[in-house]
Protein backbone atom coordinates (compact mmCIF):
# COMPACT_ATOMS: atom_id res chain seq x y z
CA UNK A 1 0.00 0.00 0.00
CA UNK A 2 1.56 3.42 -1.03
CA UNK A 3 1.92 6.19 1.51
CA UNK A 4 -0.57 8.98 1.60
CA UNK A 5 0.96 12.40 0.44
CA UNK A 6 1.03 13.96 3.92
CA UNK A 7 2.99 10.65 5.77
CA UNK A 8 5.25 10.77 2.57
CA UNK A 9 5.91 14.20 2.75
CA UNK A 10 6.44 14.29 6.64
CA UNK A 11 8.88 11.13 6.31
CA UNK A 12 11.18 12.89 3.42
CA UNK A 13 11.58 16.02 5.57
CA UNK A 14 12.09 14.19 8.83
CA UNK A 15 15.32 12.34 7.11
CA UNK A 16 16.08 15.37 5.31
CA UNK A 17 16.35 17.77 8.69
CA UNK A 18 15.99 15.32 11.61
CA UNK A 19 20.12 15.55 12.23
CA UNK A 20 22.13 18.19 12.01
CA UNK A 21 24.90 16.25 10.20
CA UNK A 22 22.38 15.67 7.40
CA UNK A 23 20.47 19.11 7.26
CA UNK A 24 24.09 20.87 7.01
CA UNK A 25 24.77 18.59 3.63
CA UNK A 26 22.25 19.51 1.58
CA UNK A 27 20.89 16.08 1.66
CA UNK A 28 17.36 15.66 -0.38
CA UNK A 29 14.86 13.14 -0.32
CA UNK A 30 13.73 12.68 -4.60
CA UNK A 31 11.40 10.15 -4.03
CA UNK A 32 9.79 8.14 -0.94
CA UNK A 33 7.43 5.45 -1.50
CA UNK A 34 6.64 1.64 0.09
CA UNK A 35 9.11 -0.35 -1.49
CA UNK A 36 11.36 3.00 -2.67
CA UNK A 37 13.17 5.45 -1.78
CA UNK A 38 15.79 7.94 -4.06
CA UNK A 39 18.38 10.44 -2.76
CA UNK A 40 20.18 12.93 -3.71
CA UNK A 41 23.54 15.15 -2.26
CA UNK A 42 25.13 18.08 -3.59
CA UNK A 43 28.38 18.50 -4.79
CA UNK A 44 28.58 22.28 -4.06
CA UNK A 45 28.80 21.45 0.25
CA UNK A 46 29.80 18.08 -0.23
CA UNK A 47 33.64 18.90 -1.86
CA UNK A 48 36.70 17.99 -0.54
CA UNK A 49 39.81 19.70 -0.68
CA UNK A 50 40.61 18.66 -4.67
CA UNK A 51 37.12 19.56 -5.59
CA UNK A 52 35.36 15.61 -5.49
CA UNK A 53 32.69 14.37 -3.29
CA UNK A 54 33.87 13.53 0.36
CA UNK A 55 34.37 10.01 0.93
CA UNK A 56 32.80 10.78 4.12
CA UNK A 57 29.30 12.01 2.56
CA UNK A 58 29.11 9.53 0.49
CA UNK A 59 28.82 6.67 3.11
CA UNK A 60 26.40 9.05 4.85
CA UNK A 61 24.41 9.34 1.45
CA UNK A 62 24.41 5.21 1.15
CA UNK A 63 22.97 5.14 5.28
CA UNK A 64 19.95 7.85 4.61
CA UNK A 65 18.79 6.35 1.34
CA UNK A 66 18.74 2.97 3.60
CA UNK A 67 16.92 4.70 6.25
CA UNK A 68 14.52 6.06 3.54
CA UNK A 69 13.37 2.96 2.02
CA UNK A 70 12.95 1.41 5.84
CA UNK A 71 11.30 4.17 6.72
CA UNK A 72 9.07 4.10 3.70
CA UNK A 73 8.40 0.54 3.53
CA UNK A 74 7.59 -0.36 7.18
CA UNK A 75 5.09 1.40 10.14
CA UNK A 76 7.27 3.06 12.40
CA UNK A 77 5.24 2.34 15.22
CA UNK A 78 5.75 -1.41 15.19
CA UNK A 79 9.30 -0.63 13.57
CA UNK A 80 12.32 0.86 13.60
CA UNK A 81 15.73 0.60 11.65
CA UNK A 82 19.62 0.27 12.54
CA UNK A 83 22.90 0.25 10.28
CA UNK A 84 24.86 -2.65 11.81
CA UNK A 85 27.29 -2.53 8.99
CA UNK A 86 28.52 -0.48 6.04
CA UNK A 87 31.39 -1.27 3.16
CA UNK A 88 31.63 0.99 0.80
CA UNK A 89 33.81 0.79 -2.72
CA UNK A 90 34.88 3.86 -4.31
CA UNK A 91 34.65 3.34 -7.93
CA UNK A 92 35.73 6.81 -9.45
CA UNK A 93 36.18 10.43 -8.25
CA UNK A 94 32.51 12.45 -8.44
CA UNK A 95 32.82 15.63 -9.34
CA UNK A 96 28.59 16.54 -9.72
CA UNK A 97 25.86 15.99 -7.06
CA UNK A 98 25.28 11.83 -6.41
CA UNK A 99 21.78 9.95 -6.26
CA UNK A 100 21.01 6.95 -4.84
CA UNK A 101 17.81 4.43 -5.04
CA UNK A 102 16.96 1.51 -3.07
CA UNK A 103 14.04 -0.74 -3.45
CA UNK A 104 12.36 -3.72 -1.41
CA UNK A 105 9.52 -6.12 -3.44
CA UNK A 106 6.13 -6.36 -1.40
CA UNK A 107 7.83 -10.26 -0.97
CA UNK A 108 10.79 -8.51 0.92
CA UNK A 109 8.41 -6.01 3.13
CA UNK A 110 6.46 -8.62 4.05
CA UNK A 111 9.21 -11.66 5.48
CA UNK A 112 11.41 -8.33 7.39
CA UNK A 113 8.02 -7.65 8.94
CA UNK A 114 6.77 -11.21 9.85
CA UNK A 115 10.60 -12.15 10.88
CA UNK A 116 11.28 -9.07 13.04
CA UNK A 117 7.70 -9.30 15.02
CA UNK A 118 8.84 -13.30 15.62
CA UNK A 119 11.91 -12.64 16.44
CA UNK A 120 12.22 -9.27 17.45
CA UNK A 121 14.69 -8.50 14.61
CA UNK A 122 15.95 -9.17 11.24
CA UNK A 123 18.92 -8.15 8.72
CA UNK A 124 18.72 -7.35 5.64
CA UNK A 125 21.47 -6.75 3.05
CA UNK A 126 21.36 -3.95 1.05
CA UNK A 127 23.31 -3.19 -1.83
CA UNK A 128 23.38 -0.12 -3.52
CA UNK A 129 24.91 2.02 -6.41
CA UNK A 130 25.65 5.36 -5.86
CA UNK A 131 25.61 7.52 -9.35
CA UNK A 132 26.68 11.45 -10.47
CA UNK A 133 24.59 12.89 -12.57
CA UNK A 134 25.72 10.89 -15.48
CA UNK A 135 24.58 7.67 -14.29
CA UNK A 136 28.16 6.42 -13.47
CA UNK A 137 28.50 4.37 -10.70
CA UNK A 138 31.15 6.50 -8.34
CA UNK A 139 30.63 4.37 -5.38
CA UNK A 140 29.28 0.73 -4.52
CA UNK A 141 27.81 -0.15 -1.02
CA UNK A 142 26.82 -3.02 1.03
CA UNK A 143 25.28 -2.37 4.86
CA UNK A 144 23.31 -4.35 6.86
CA UNK A 145 20.26 -2.88 8.11
CA UNK A 146 18.29 -4.56 10.86
CA UNK A 147 14.49 -4.10 11.58
CA UNK A 148 13.62 -3.70 15.33
CA UNK A 149 9.97 -4.72 16.70
CA UNK A 150 9.47 -1.98 18.87
CA UNK A 151 7.43 -4.36 20.94
CA UNK A 152 10.93 -6.49 21.98
CA UNK A 153 13.61 -5.15 23.85
CA UNK A 154 17.10 -6.44 22.95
Amino acid sequence: MALTEELRERKMRSLETGHPLLEASGLEVLDLDRGFARVRMPIEINANHIGTFYAGSLVVLAEVTGAALFSGSFDSKRFYPIVKDIYTKFRRAAKTDVTAEARLDEGEISSLSDLAERDGKVDHRLTLGLRDASGVVVAETESVFQLRARAHVS
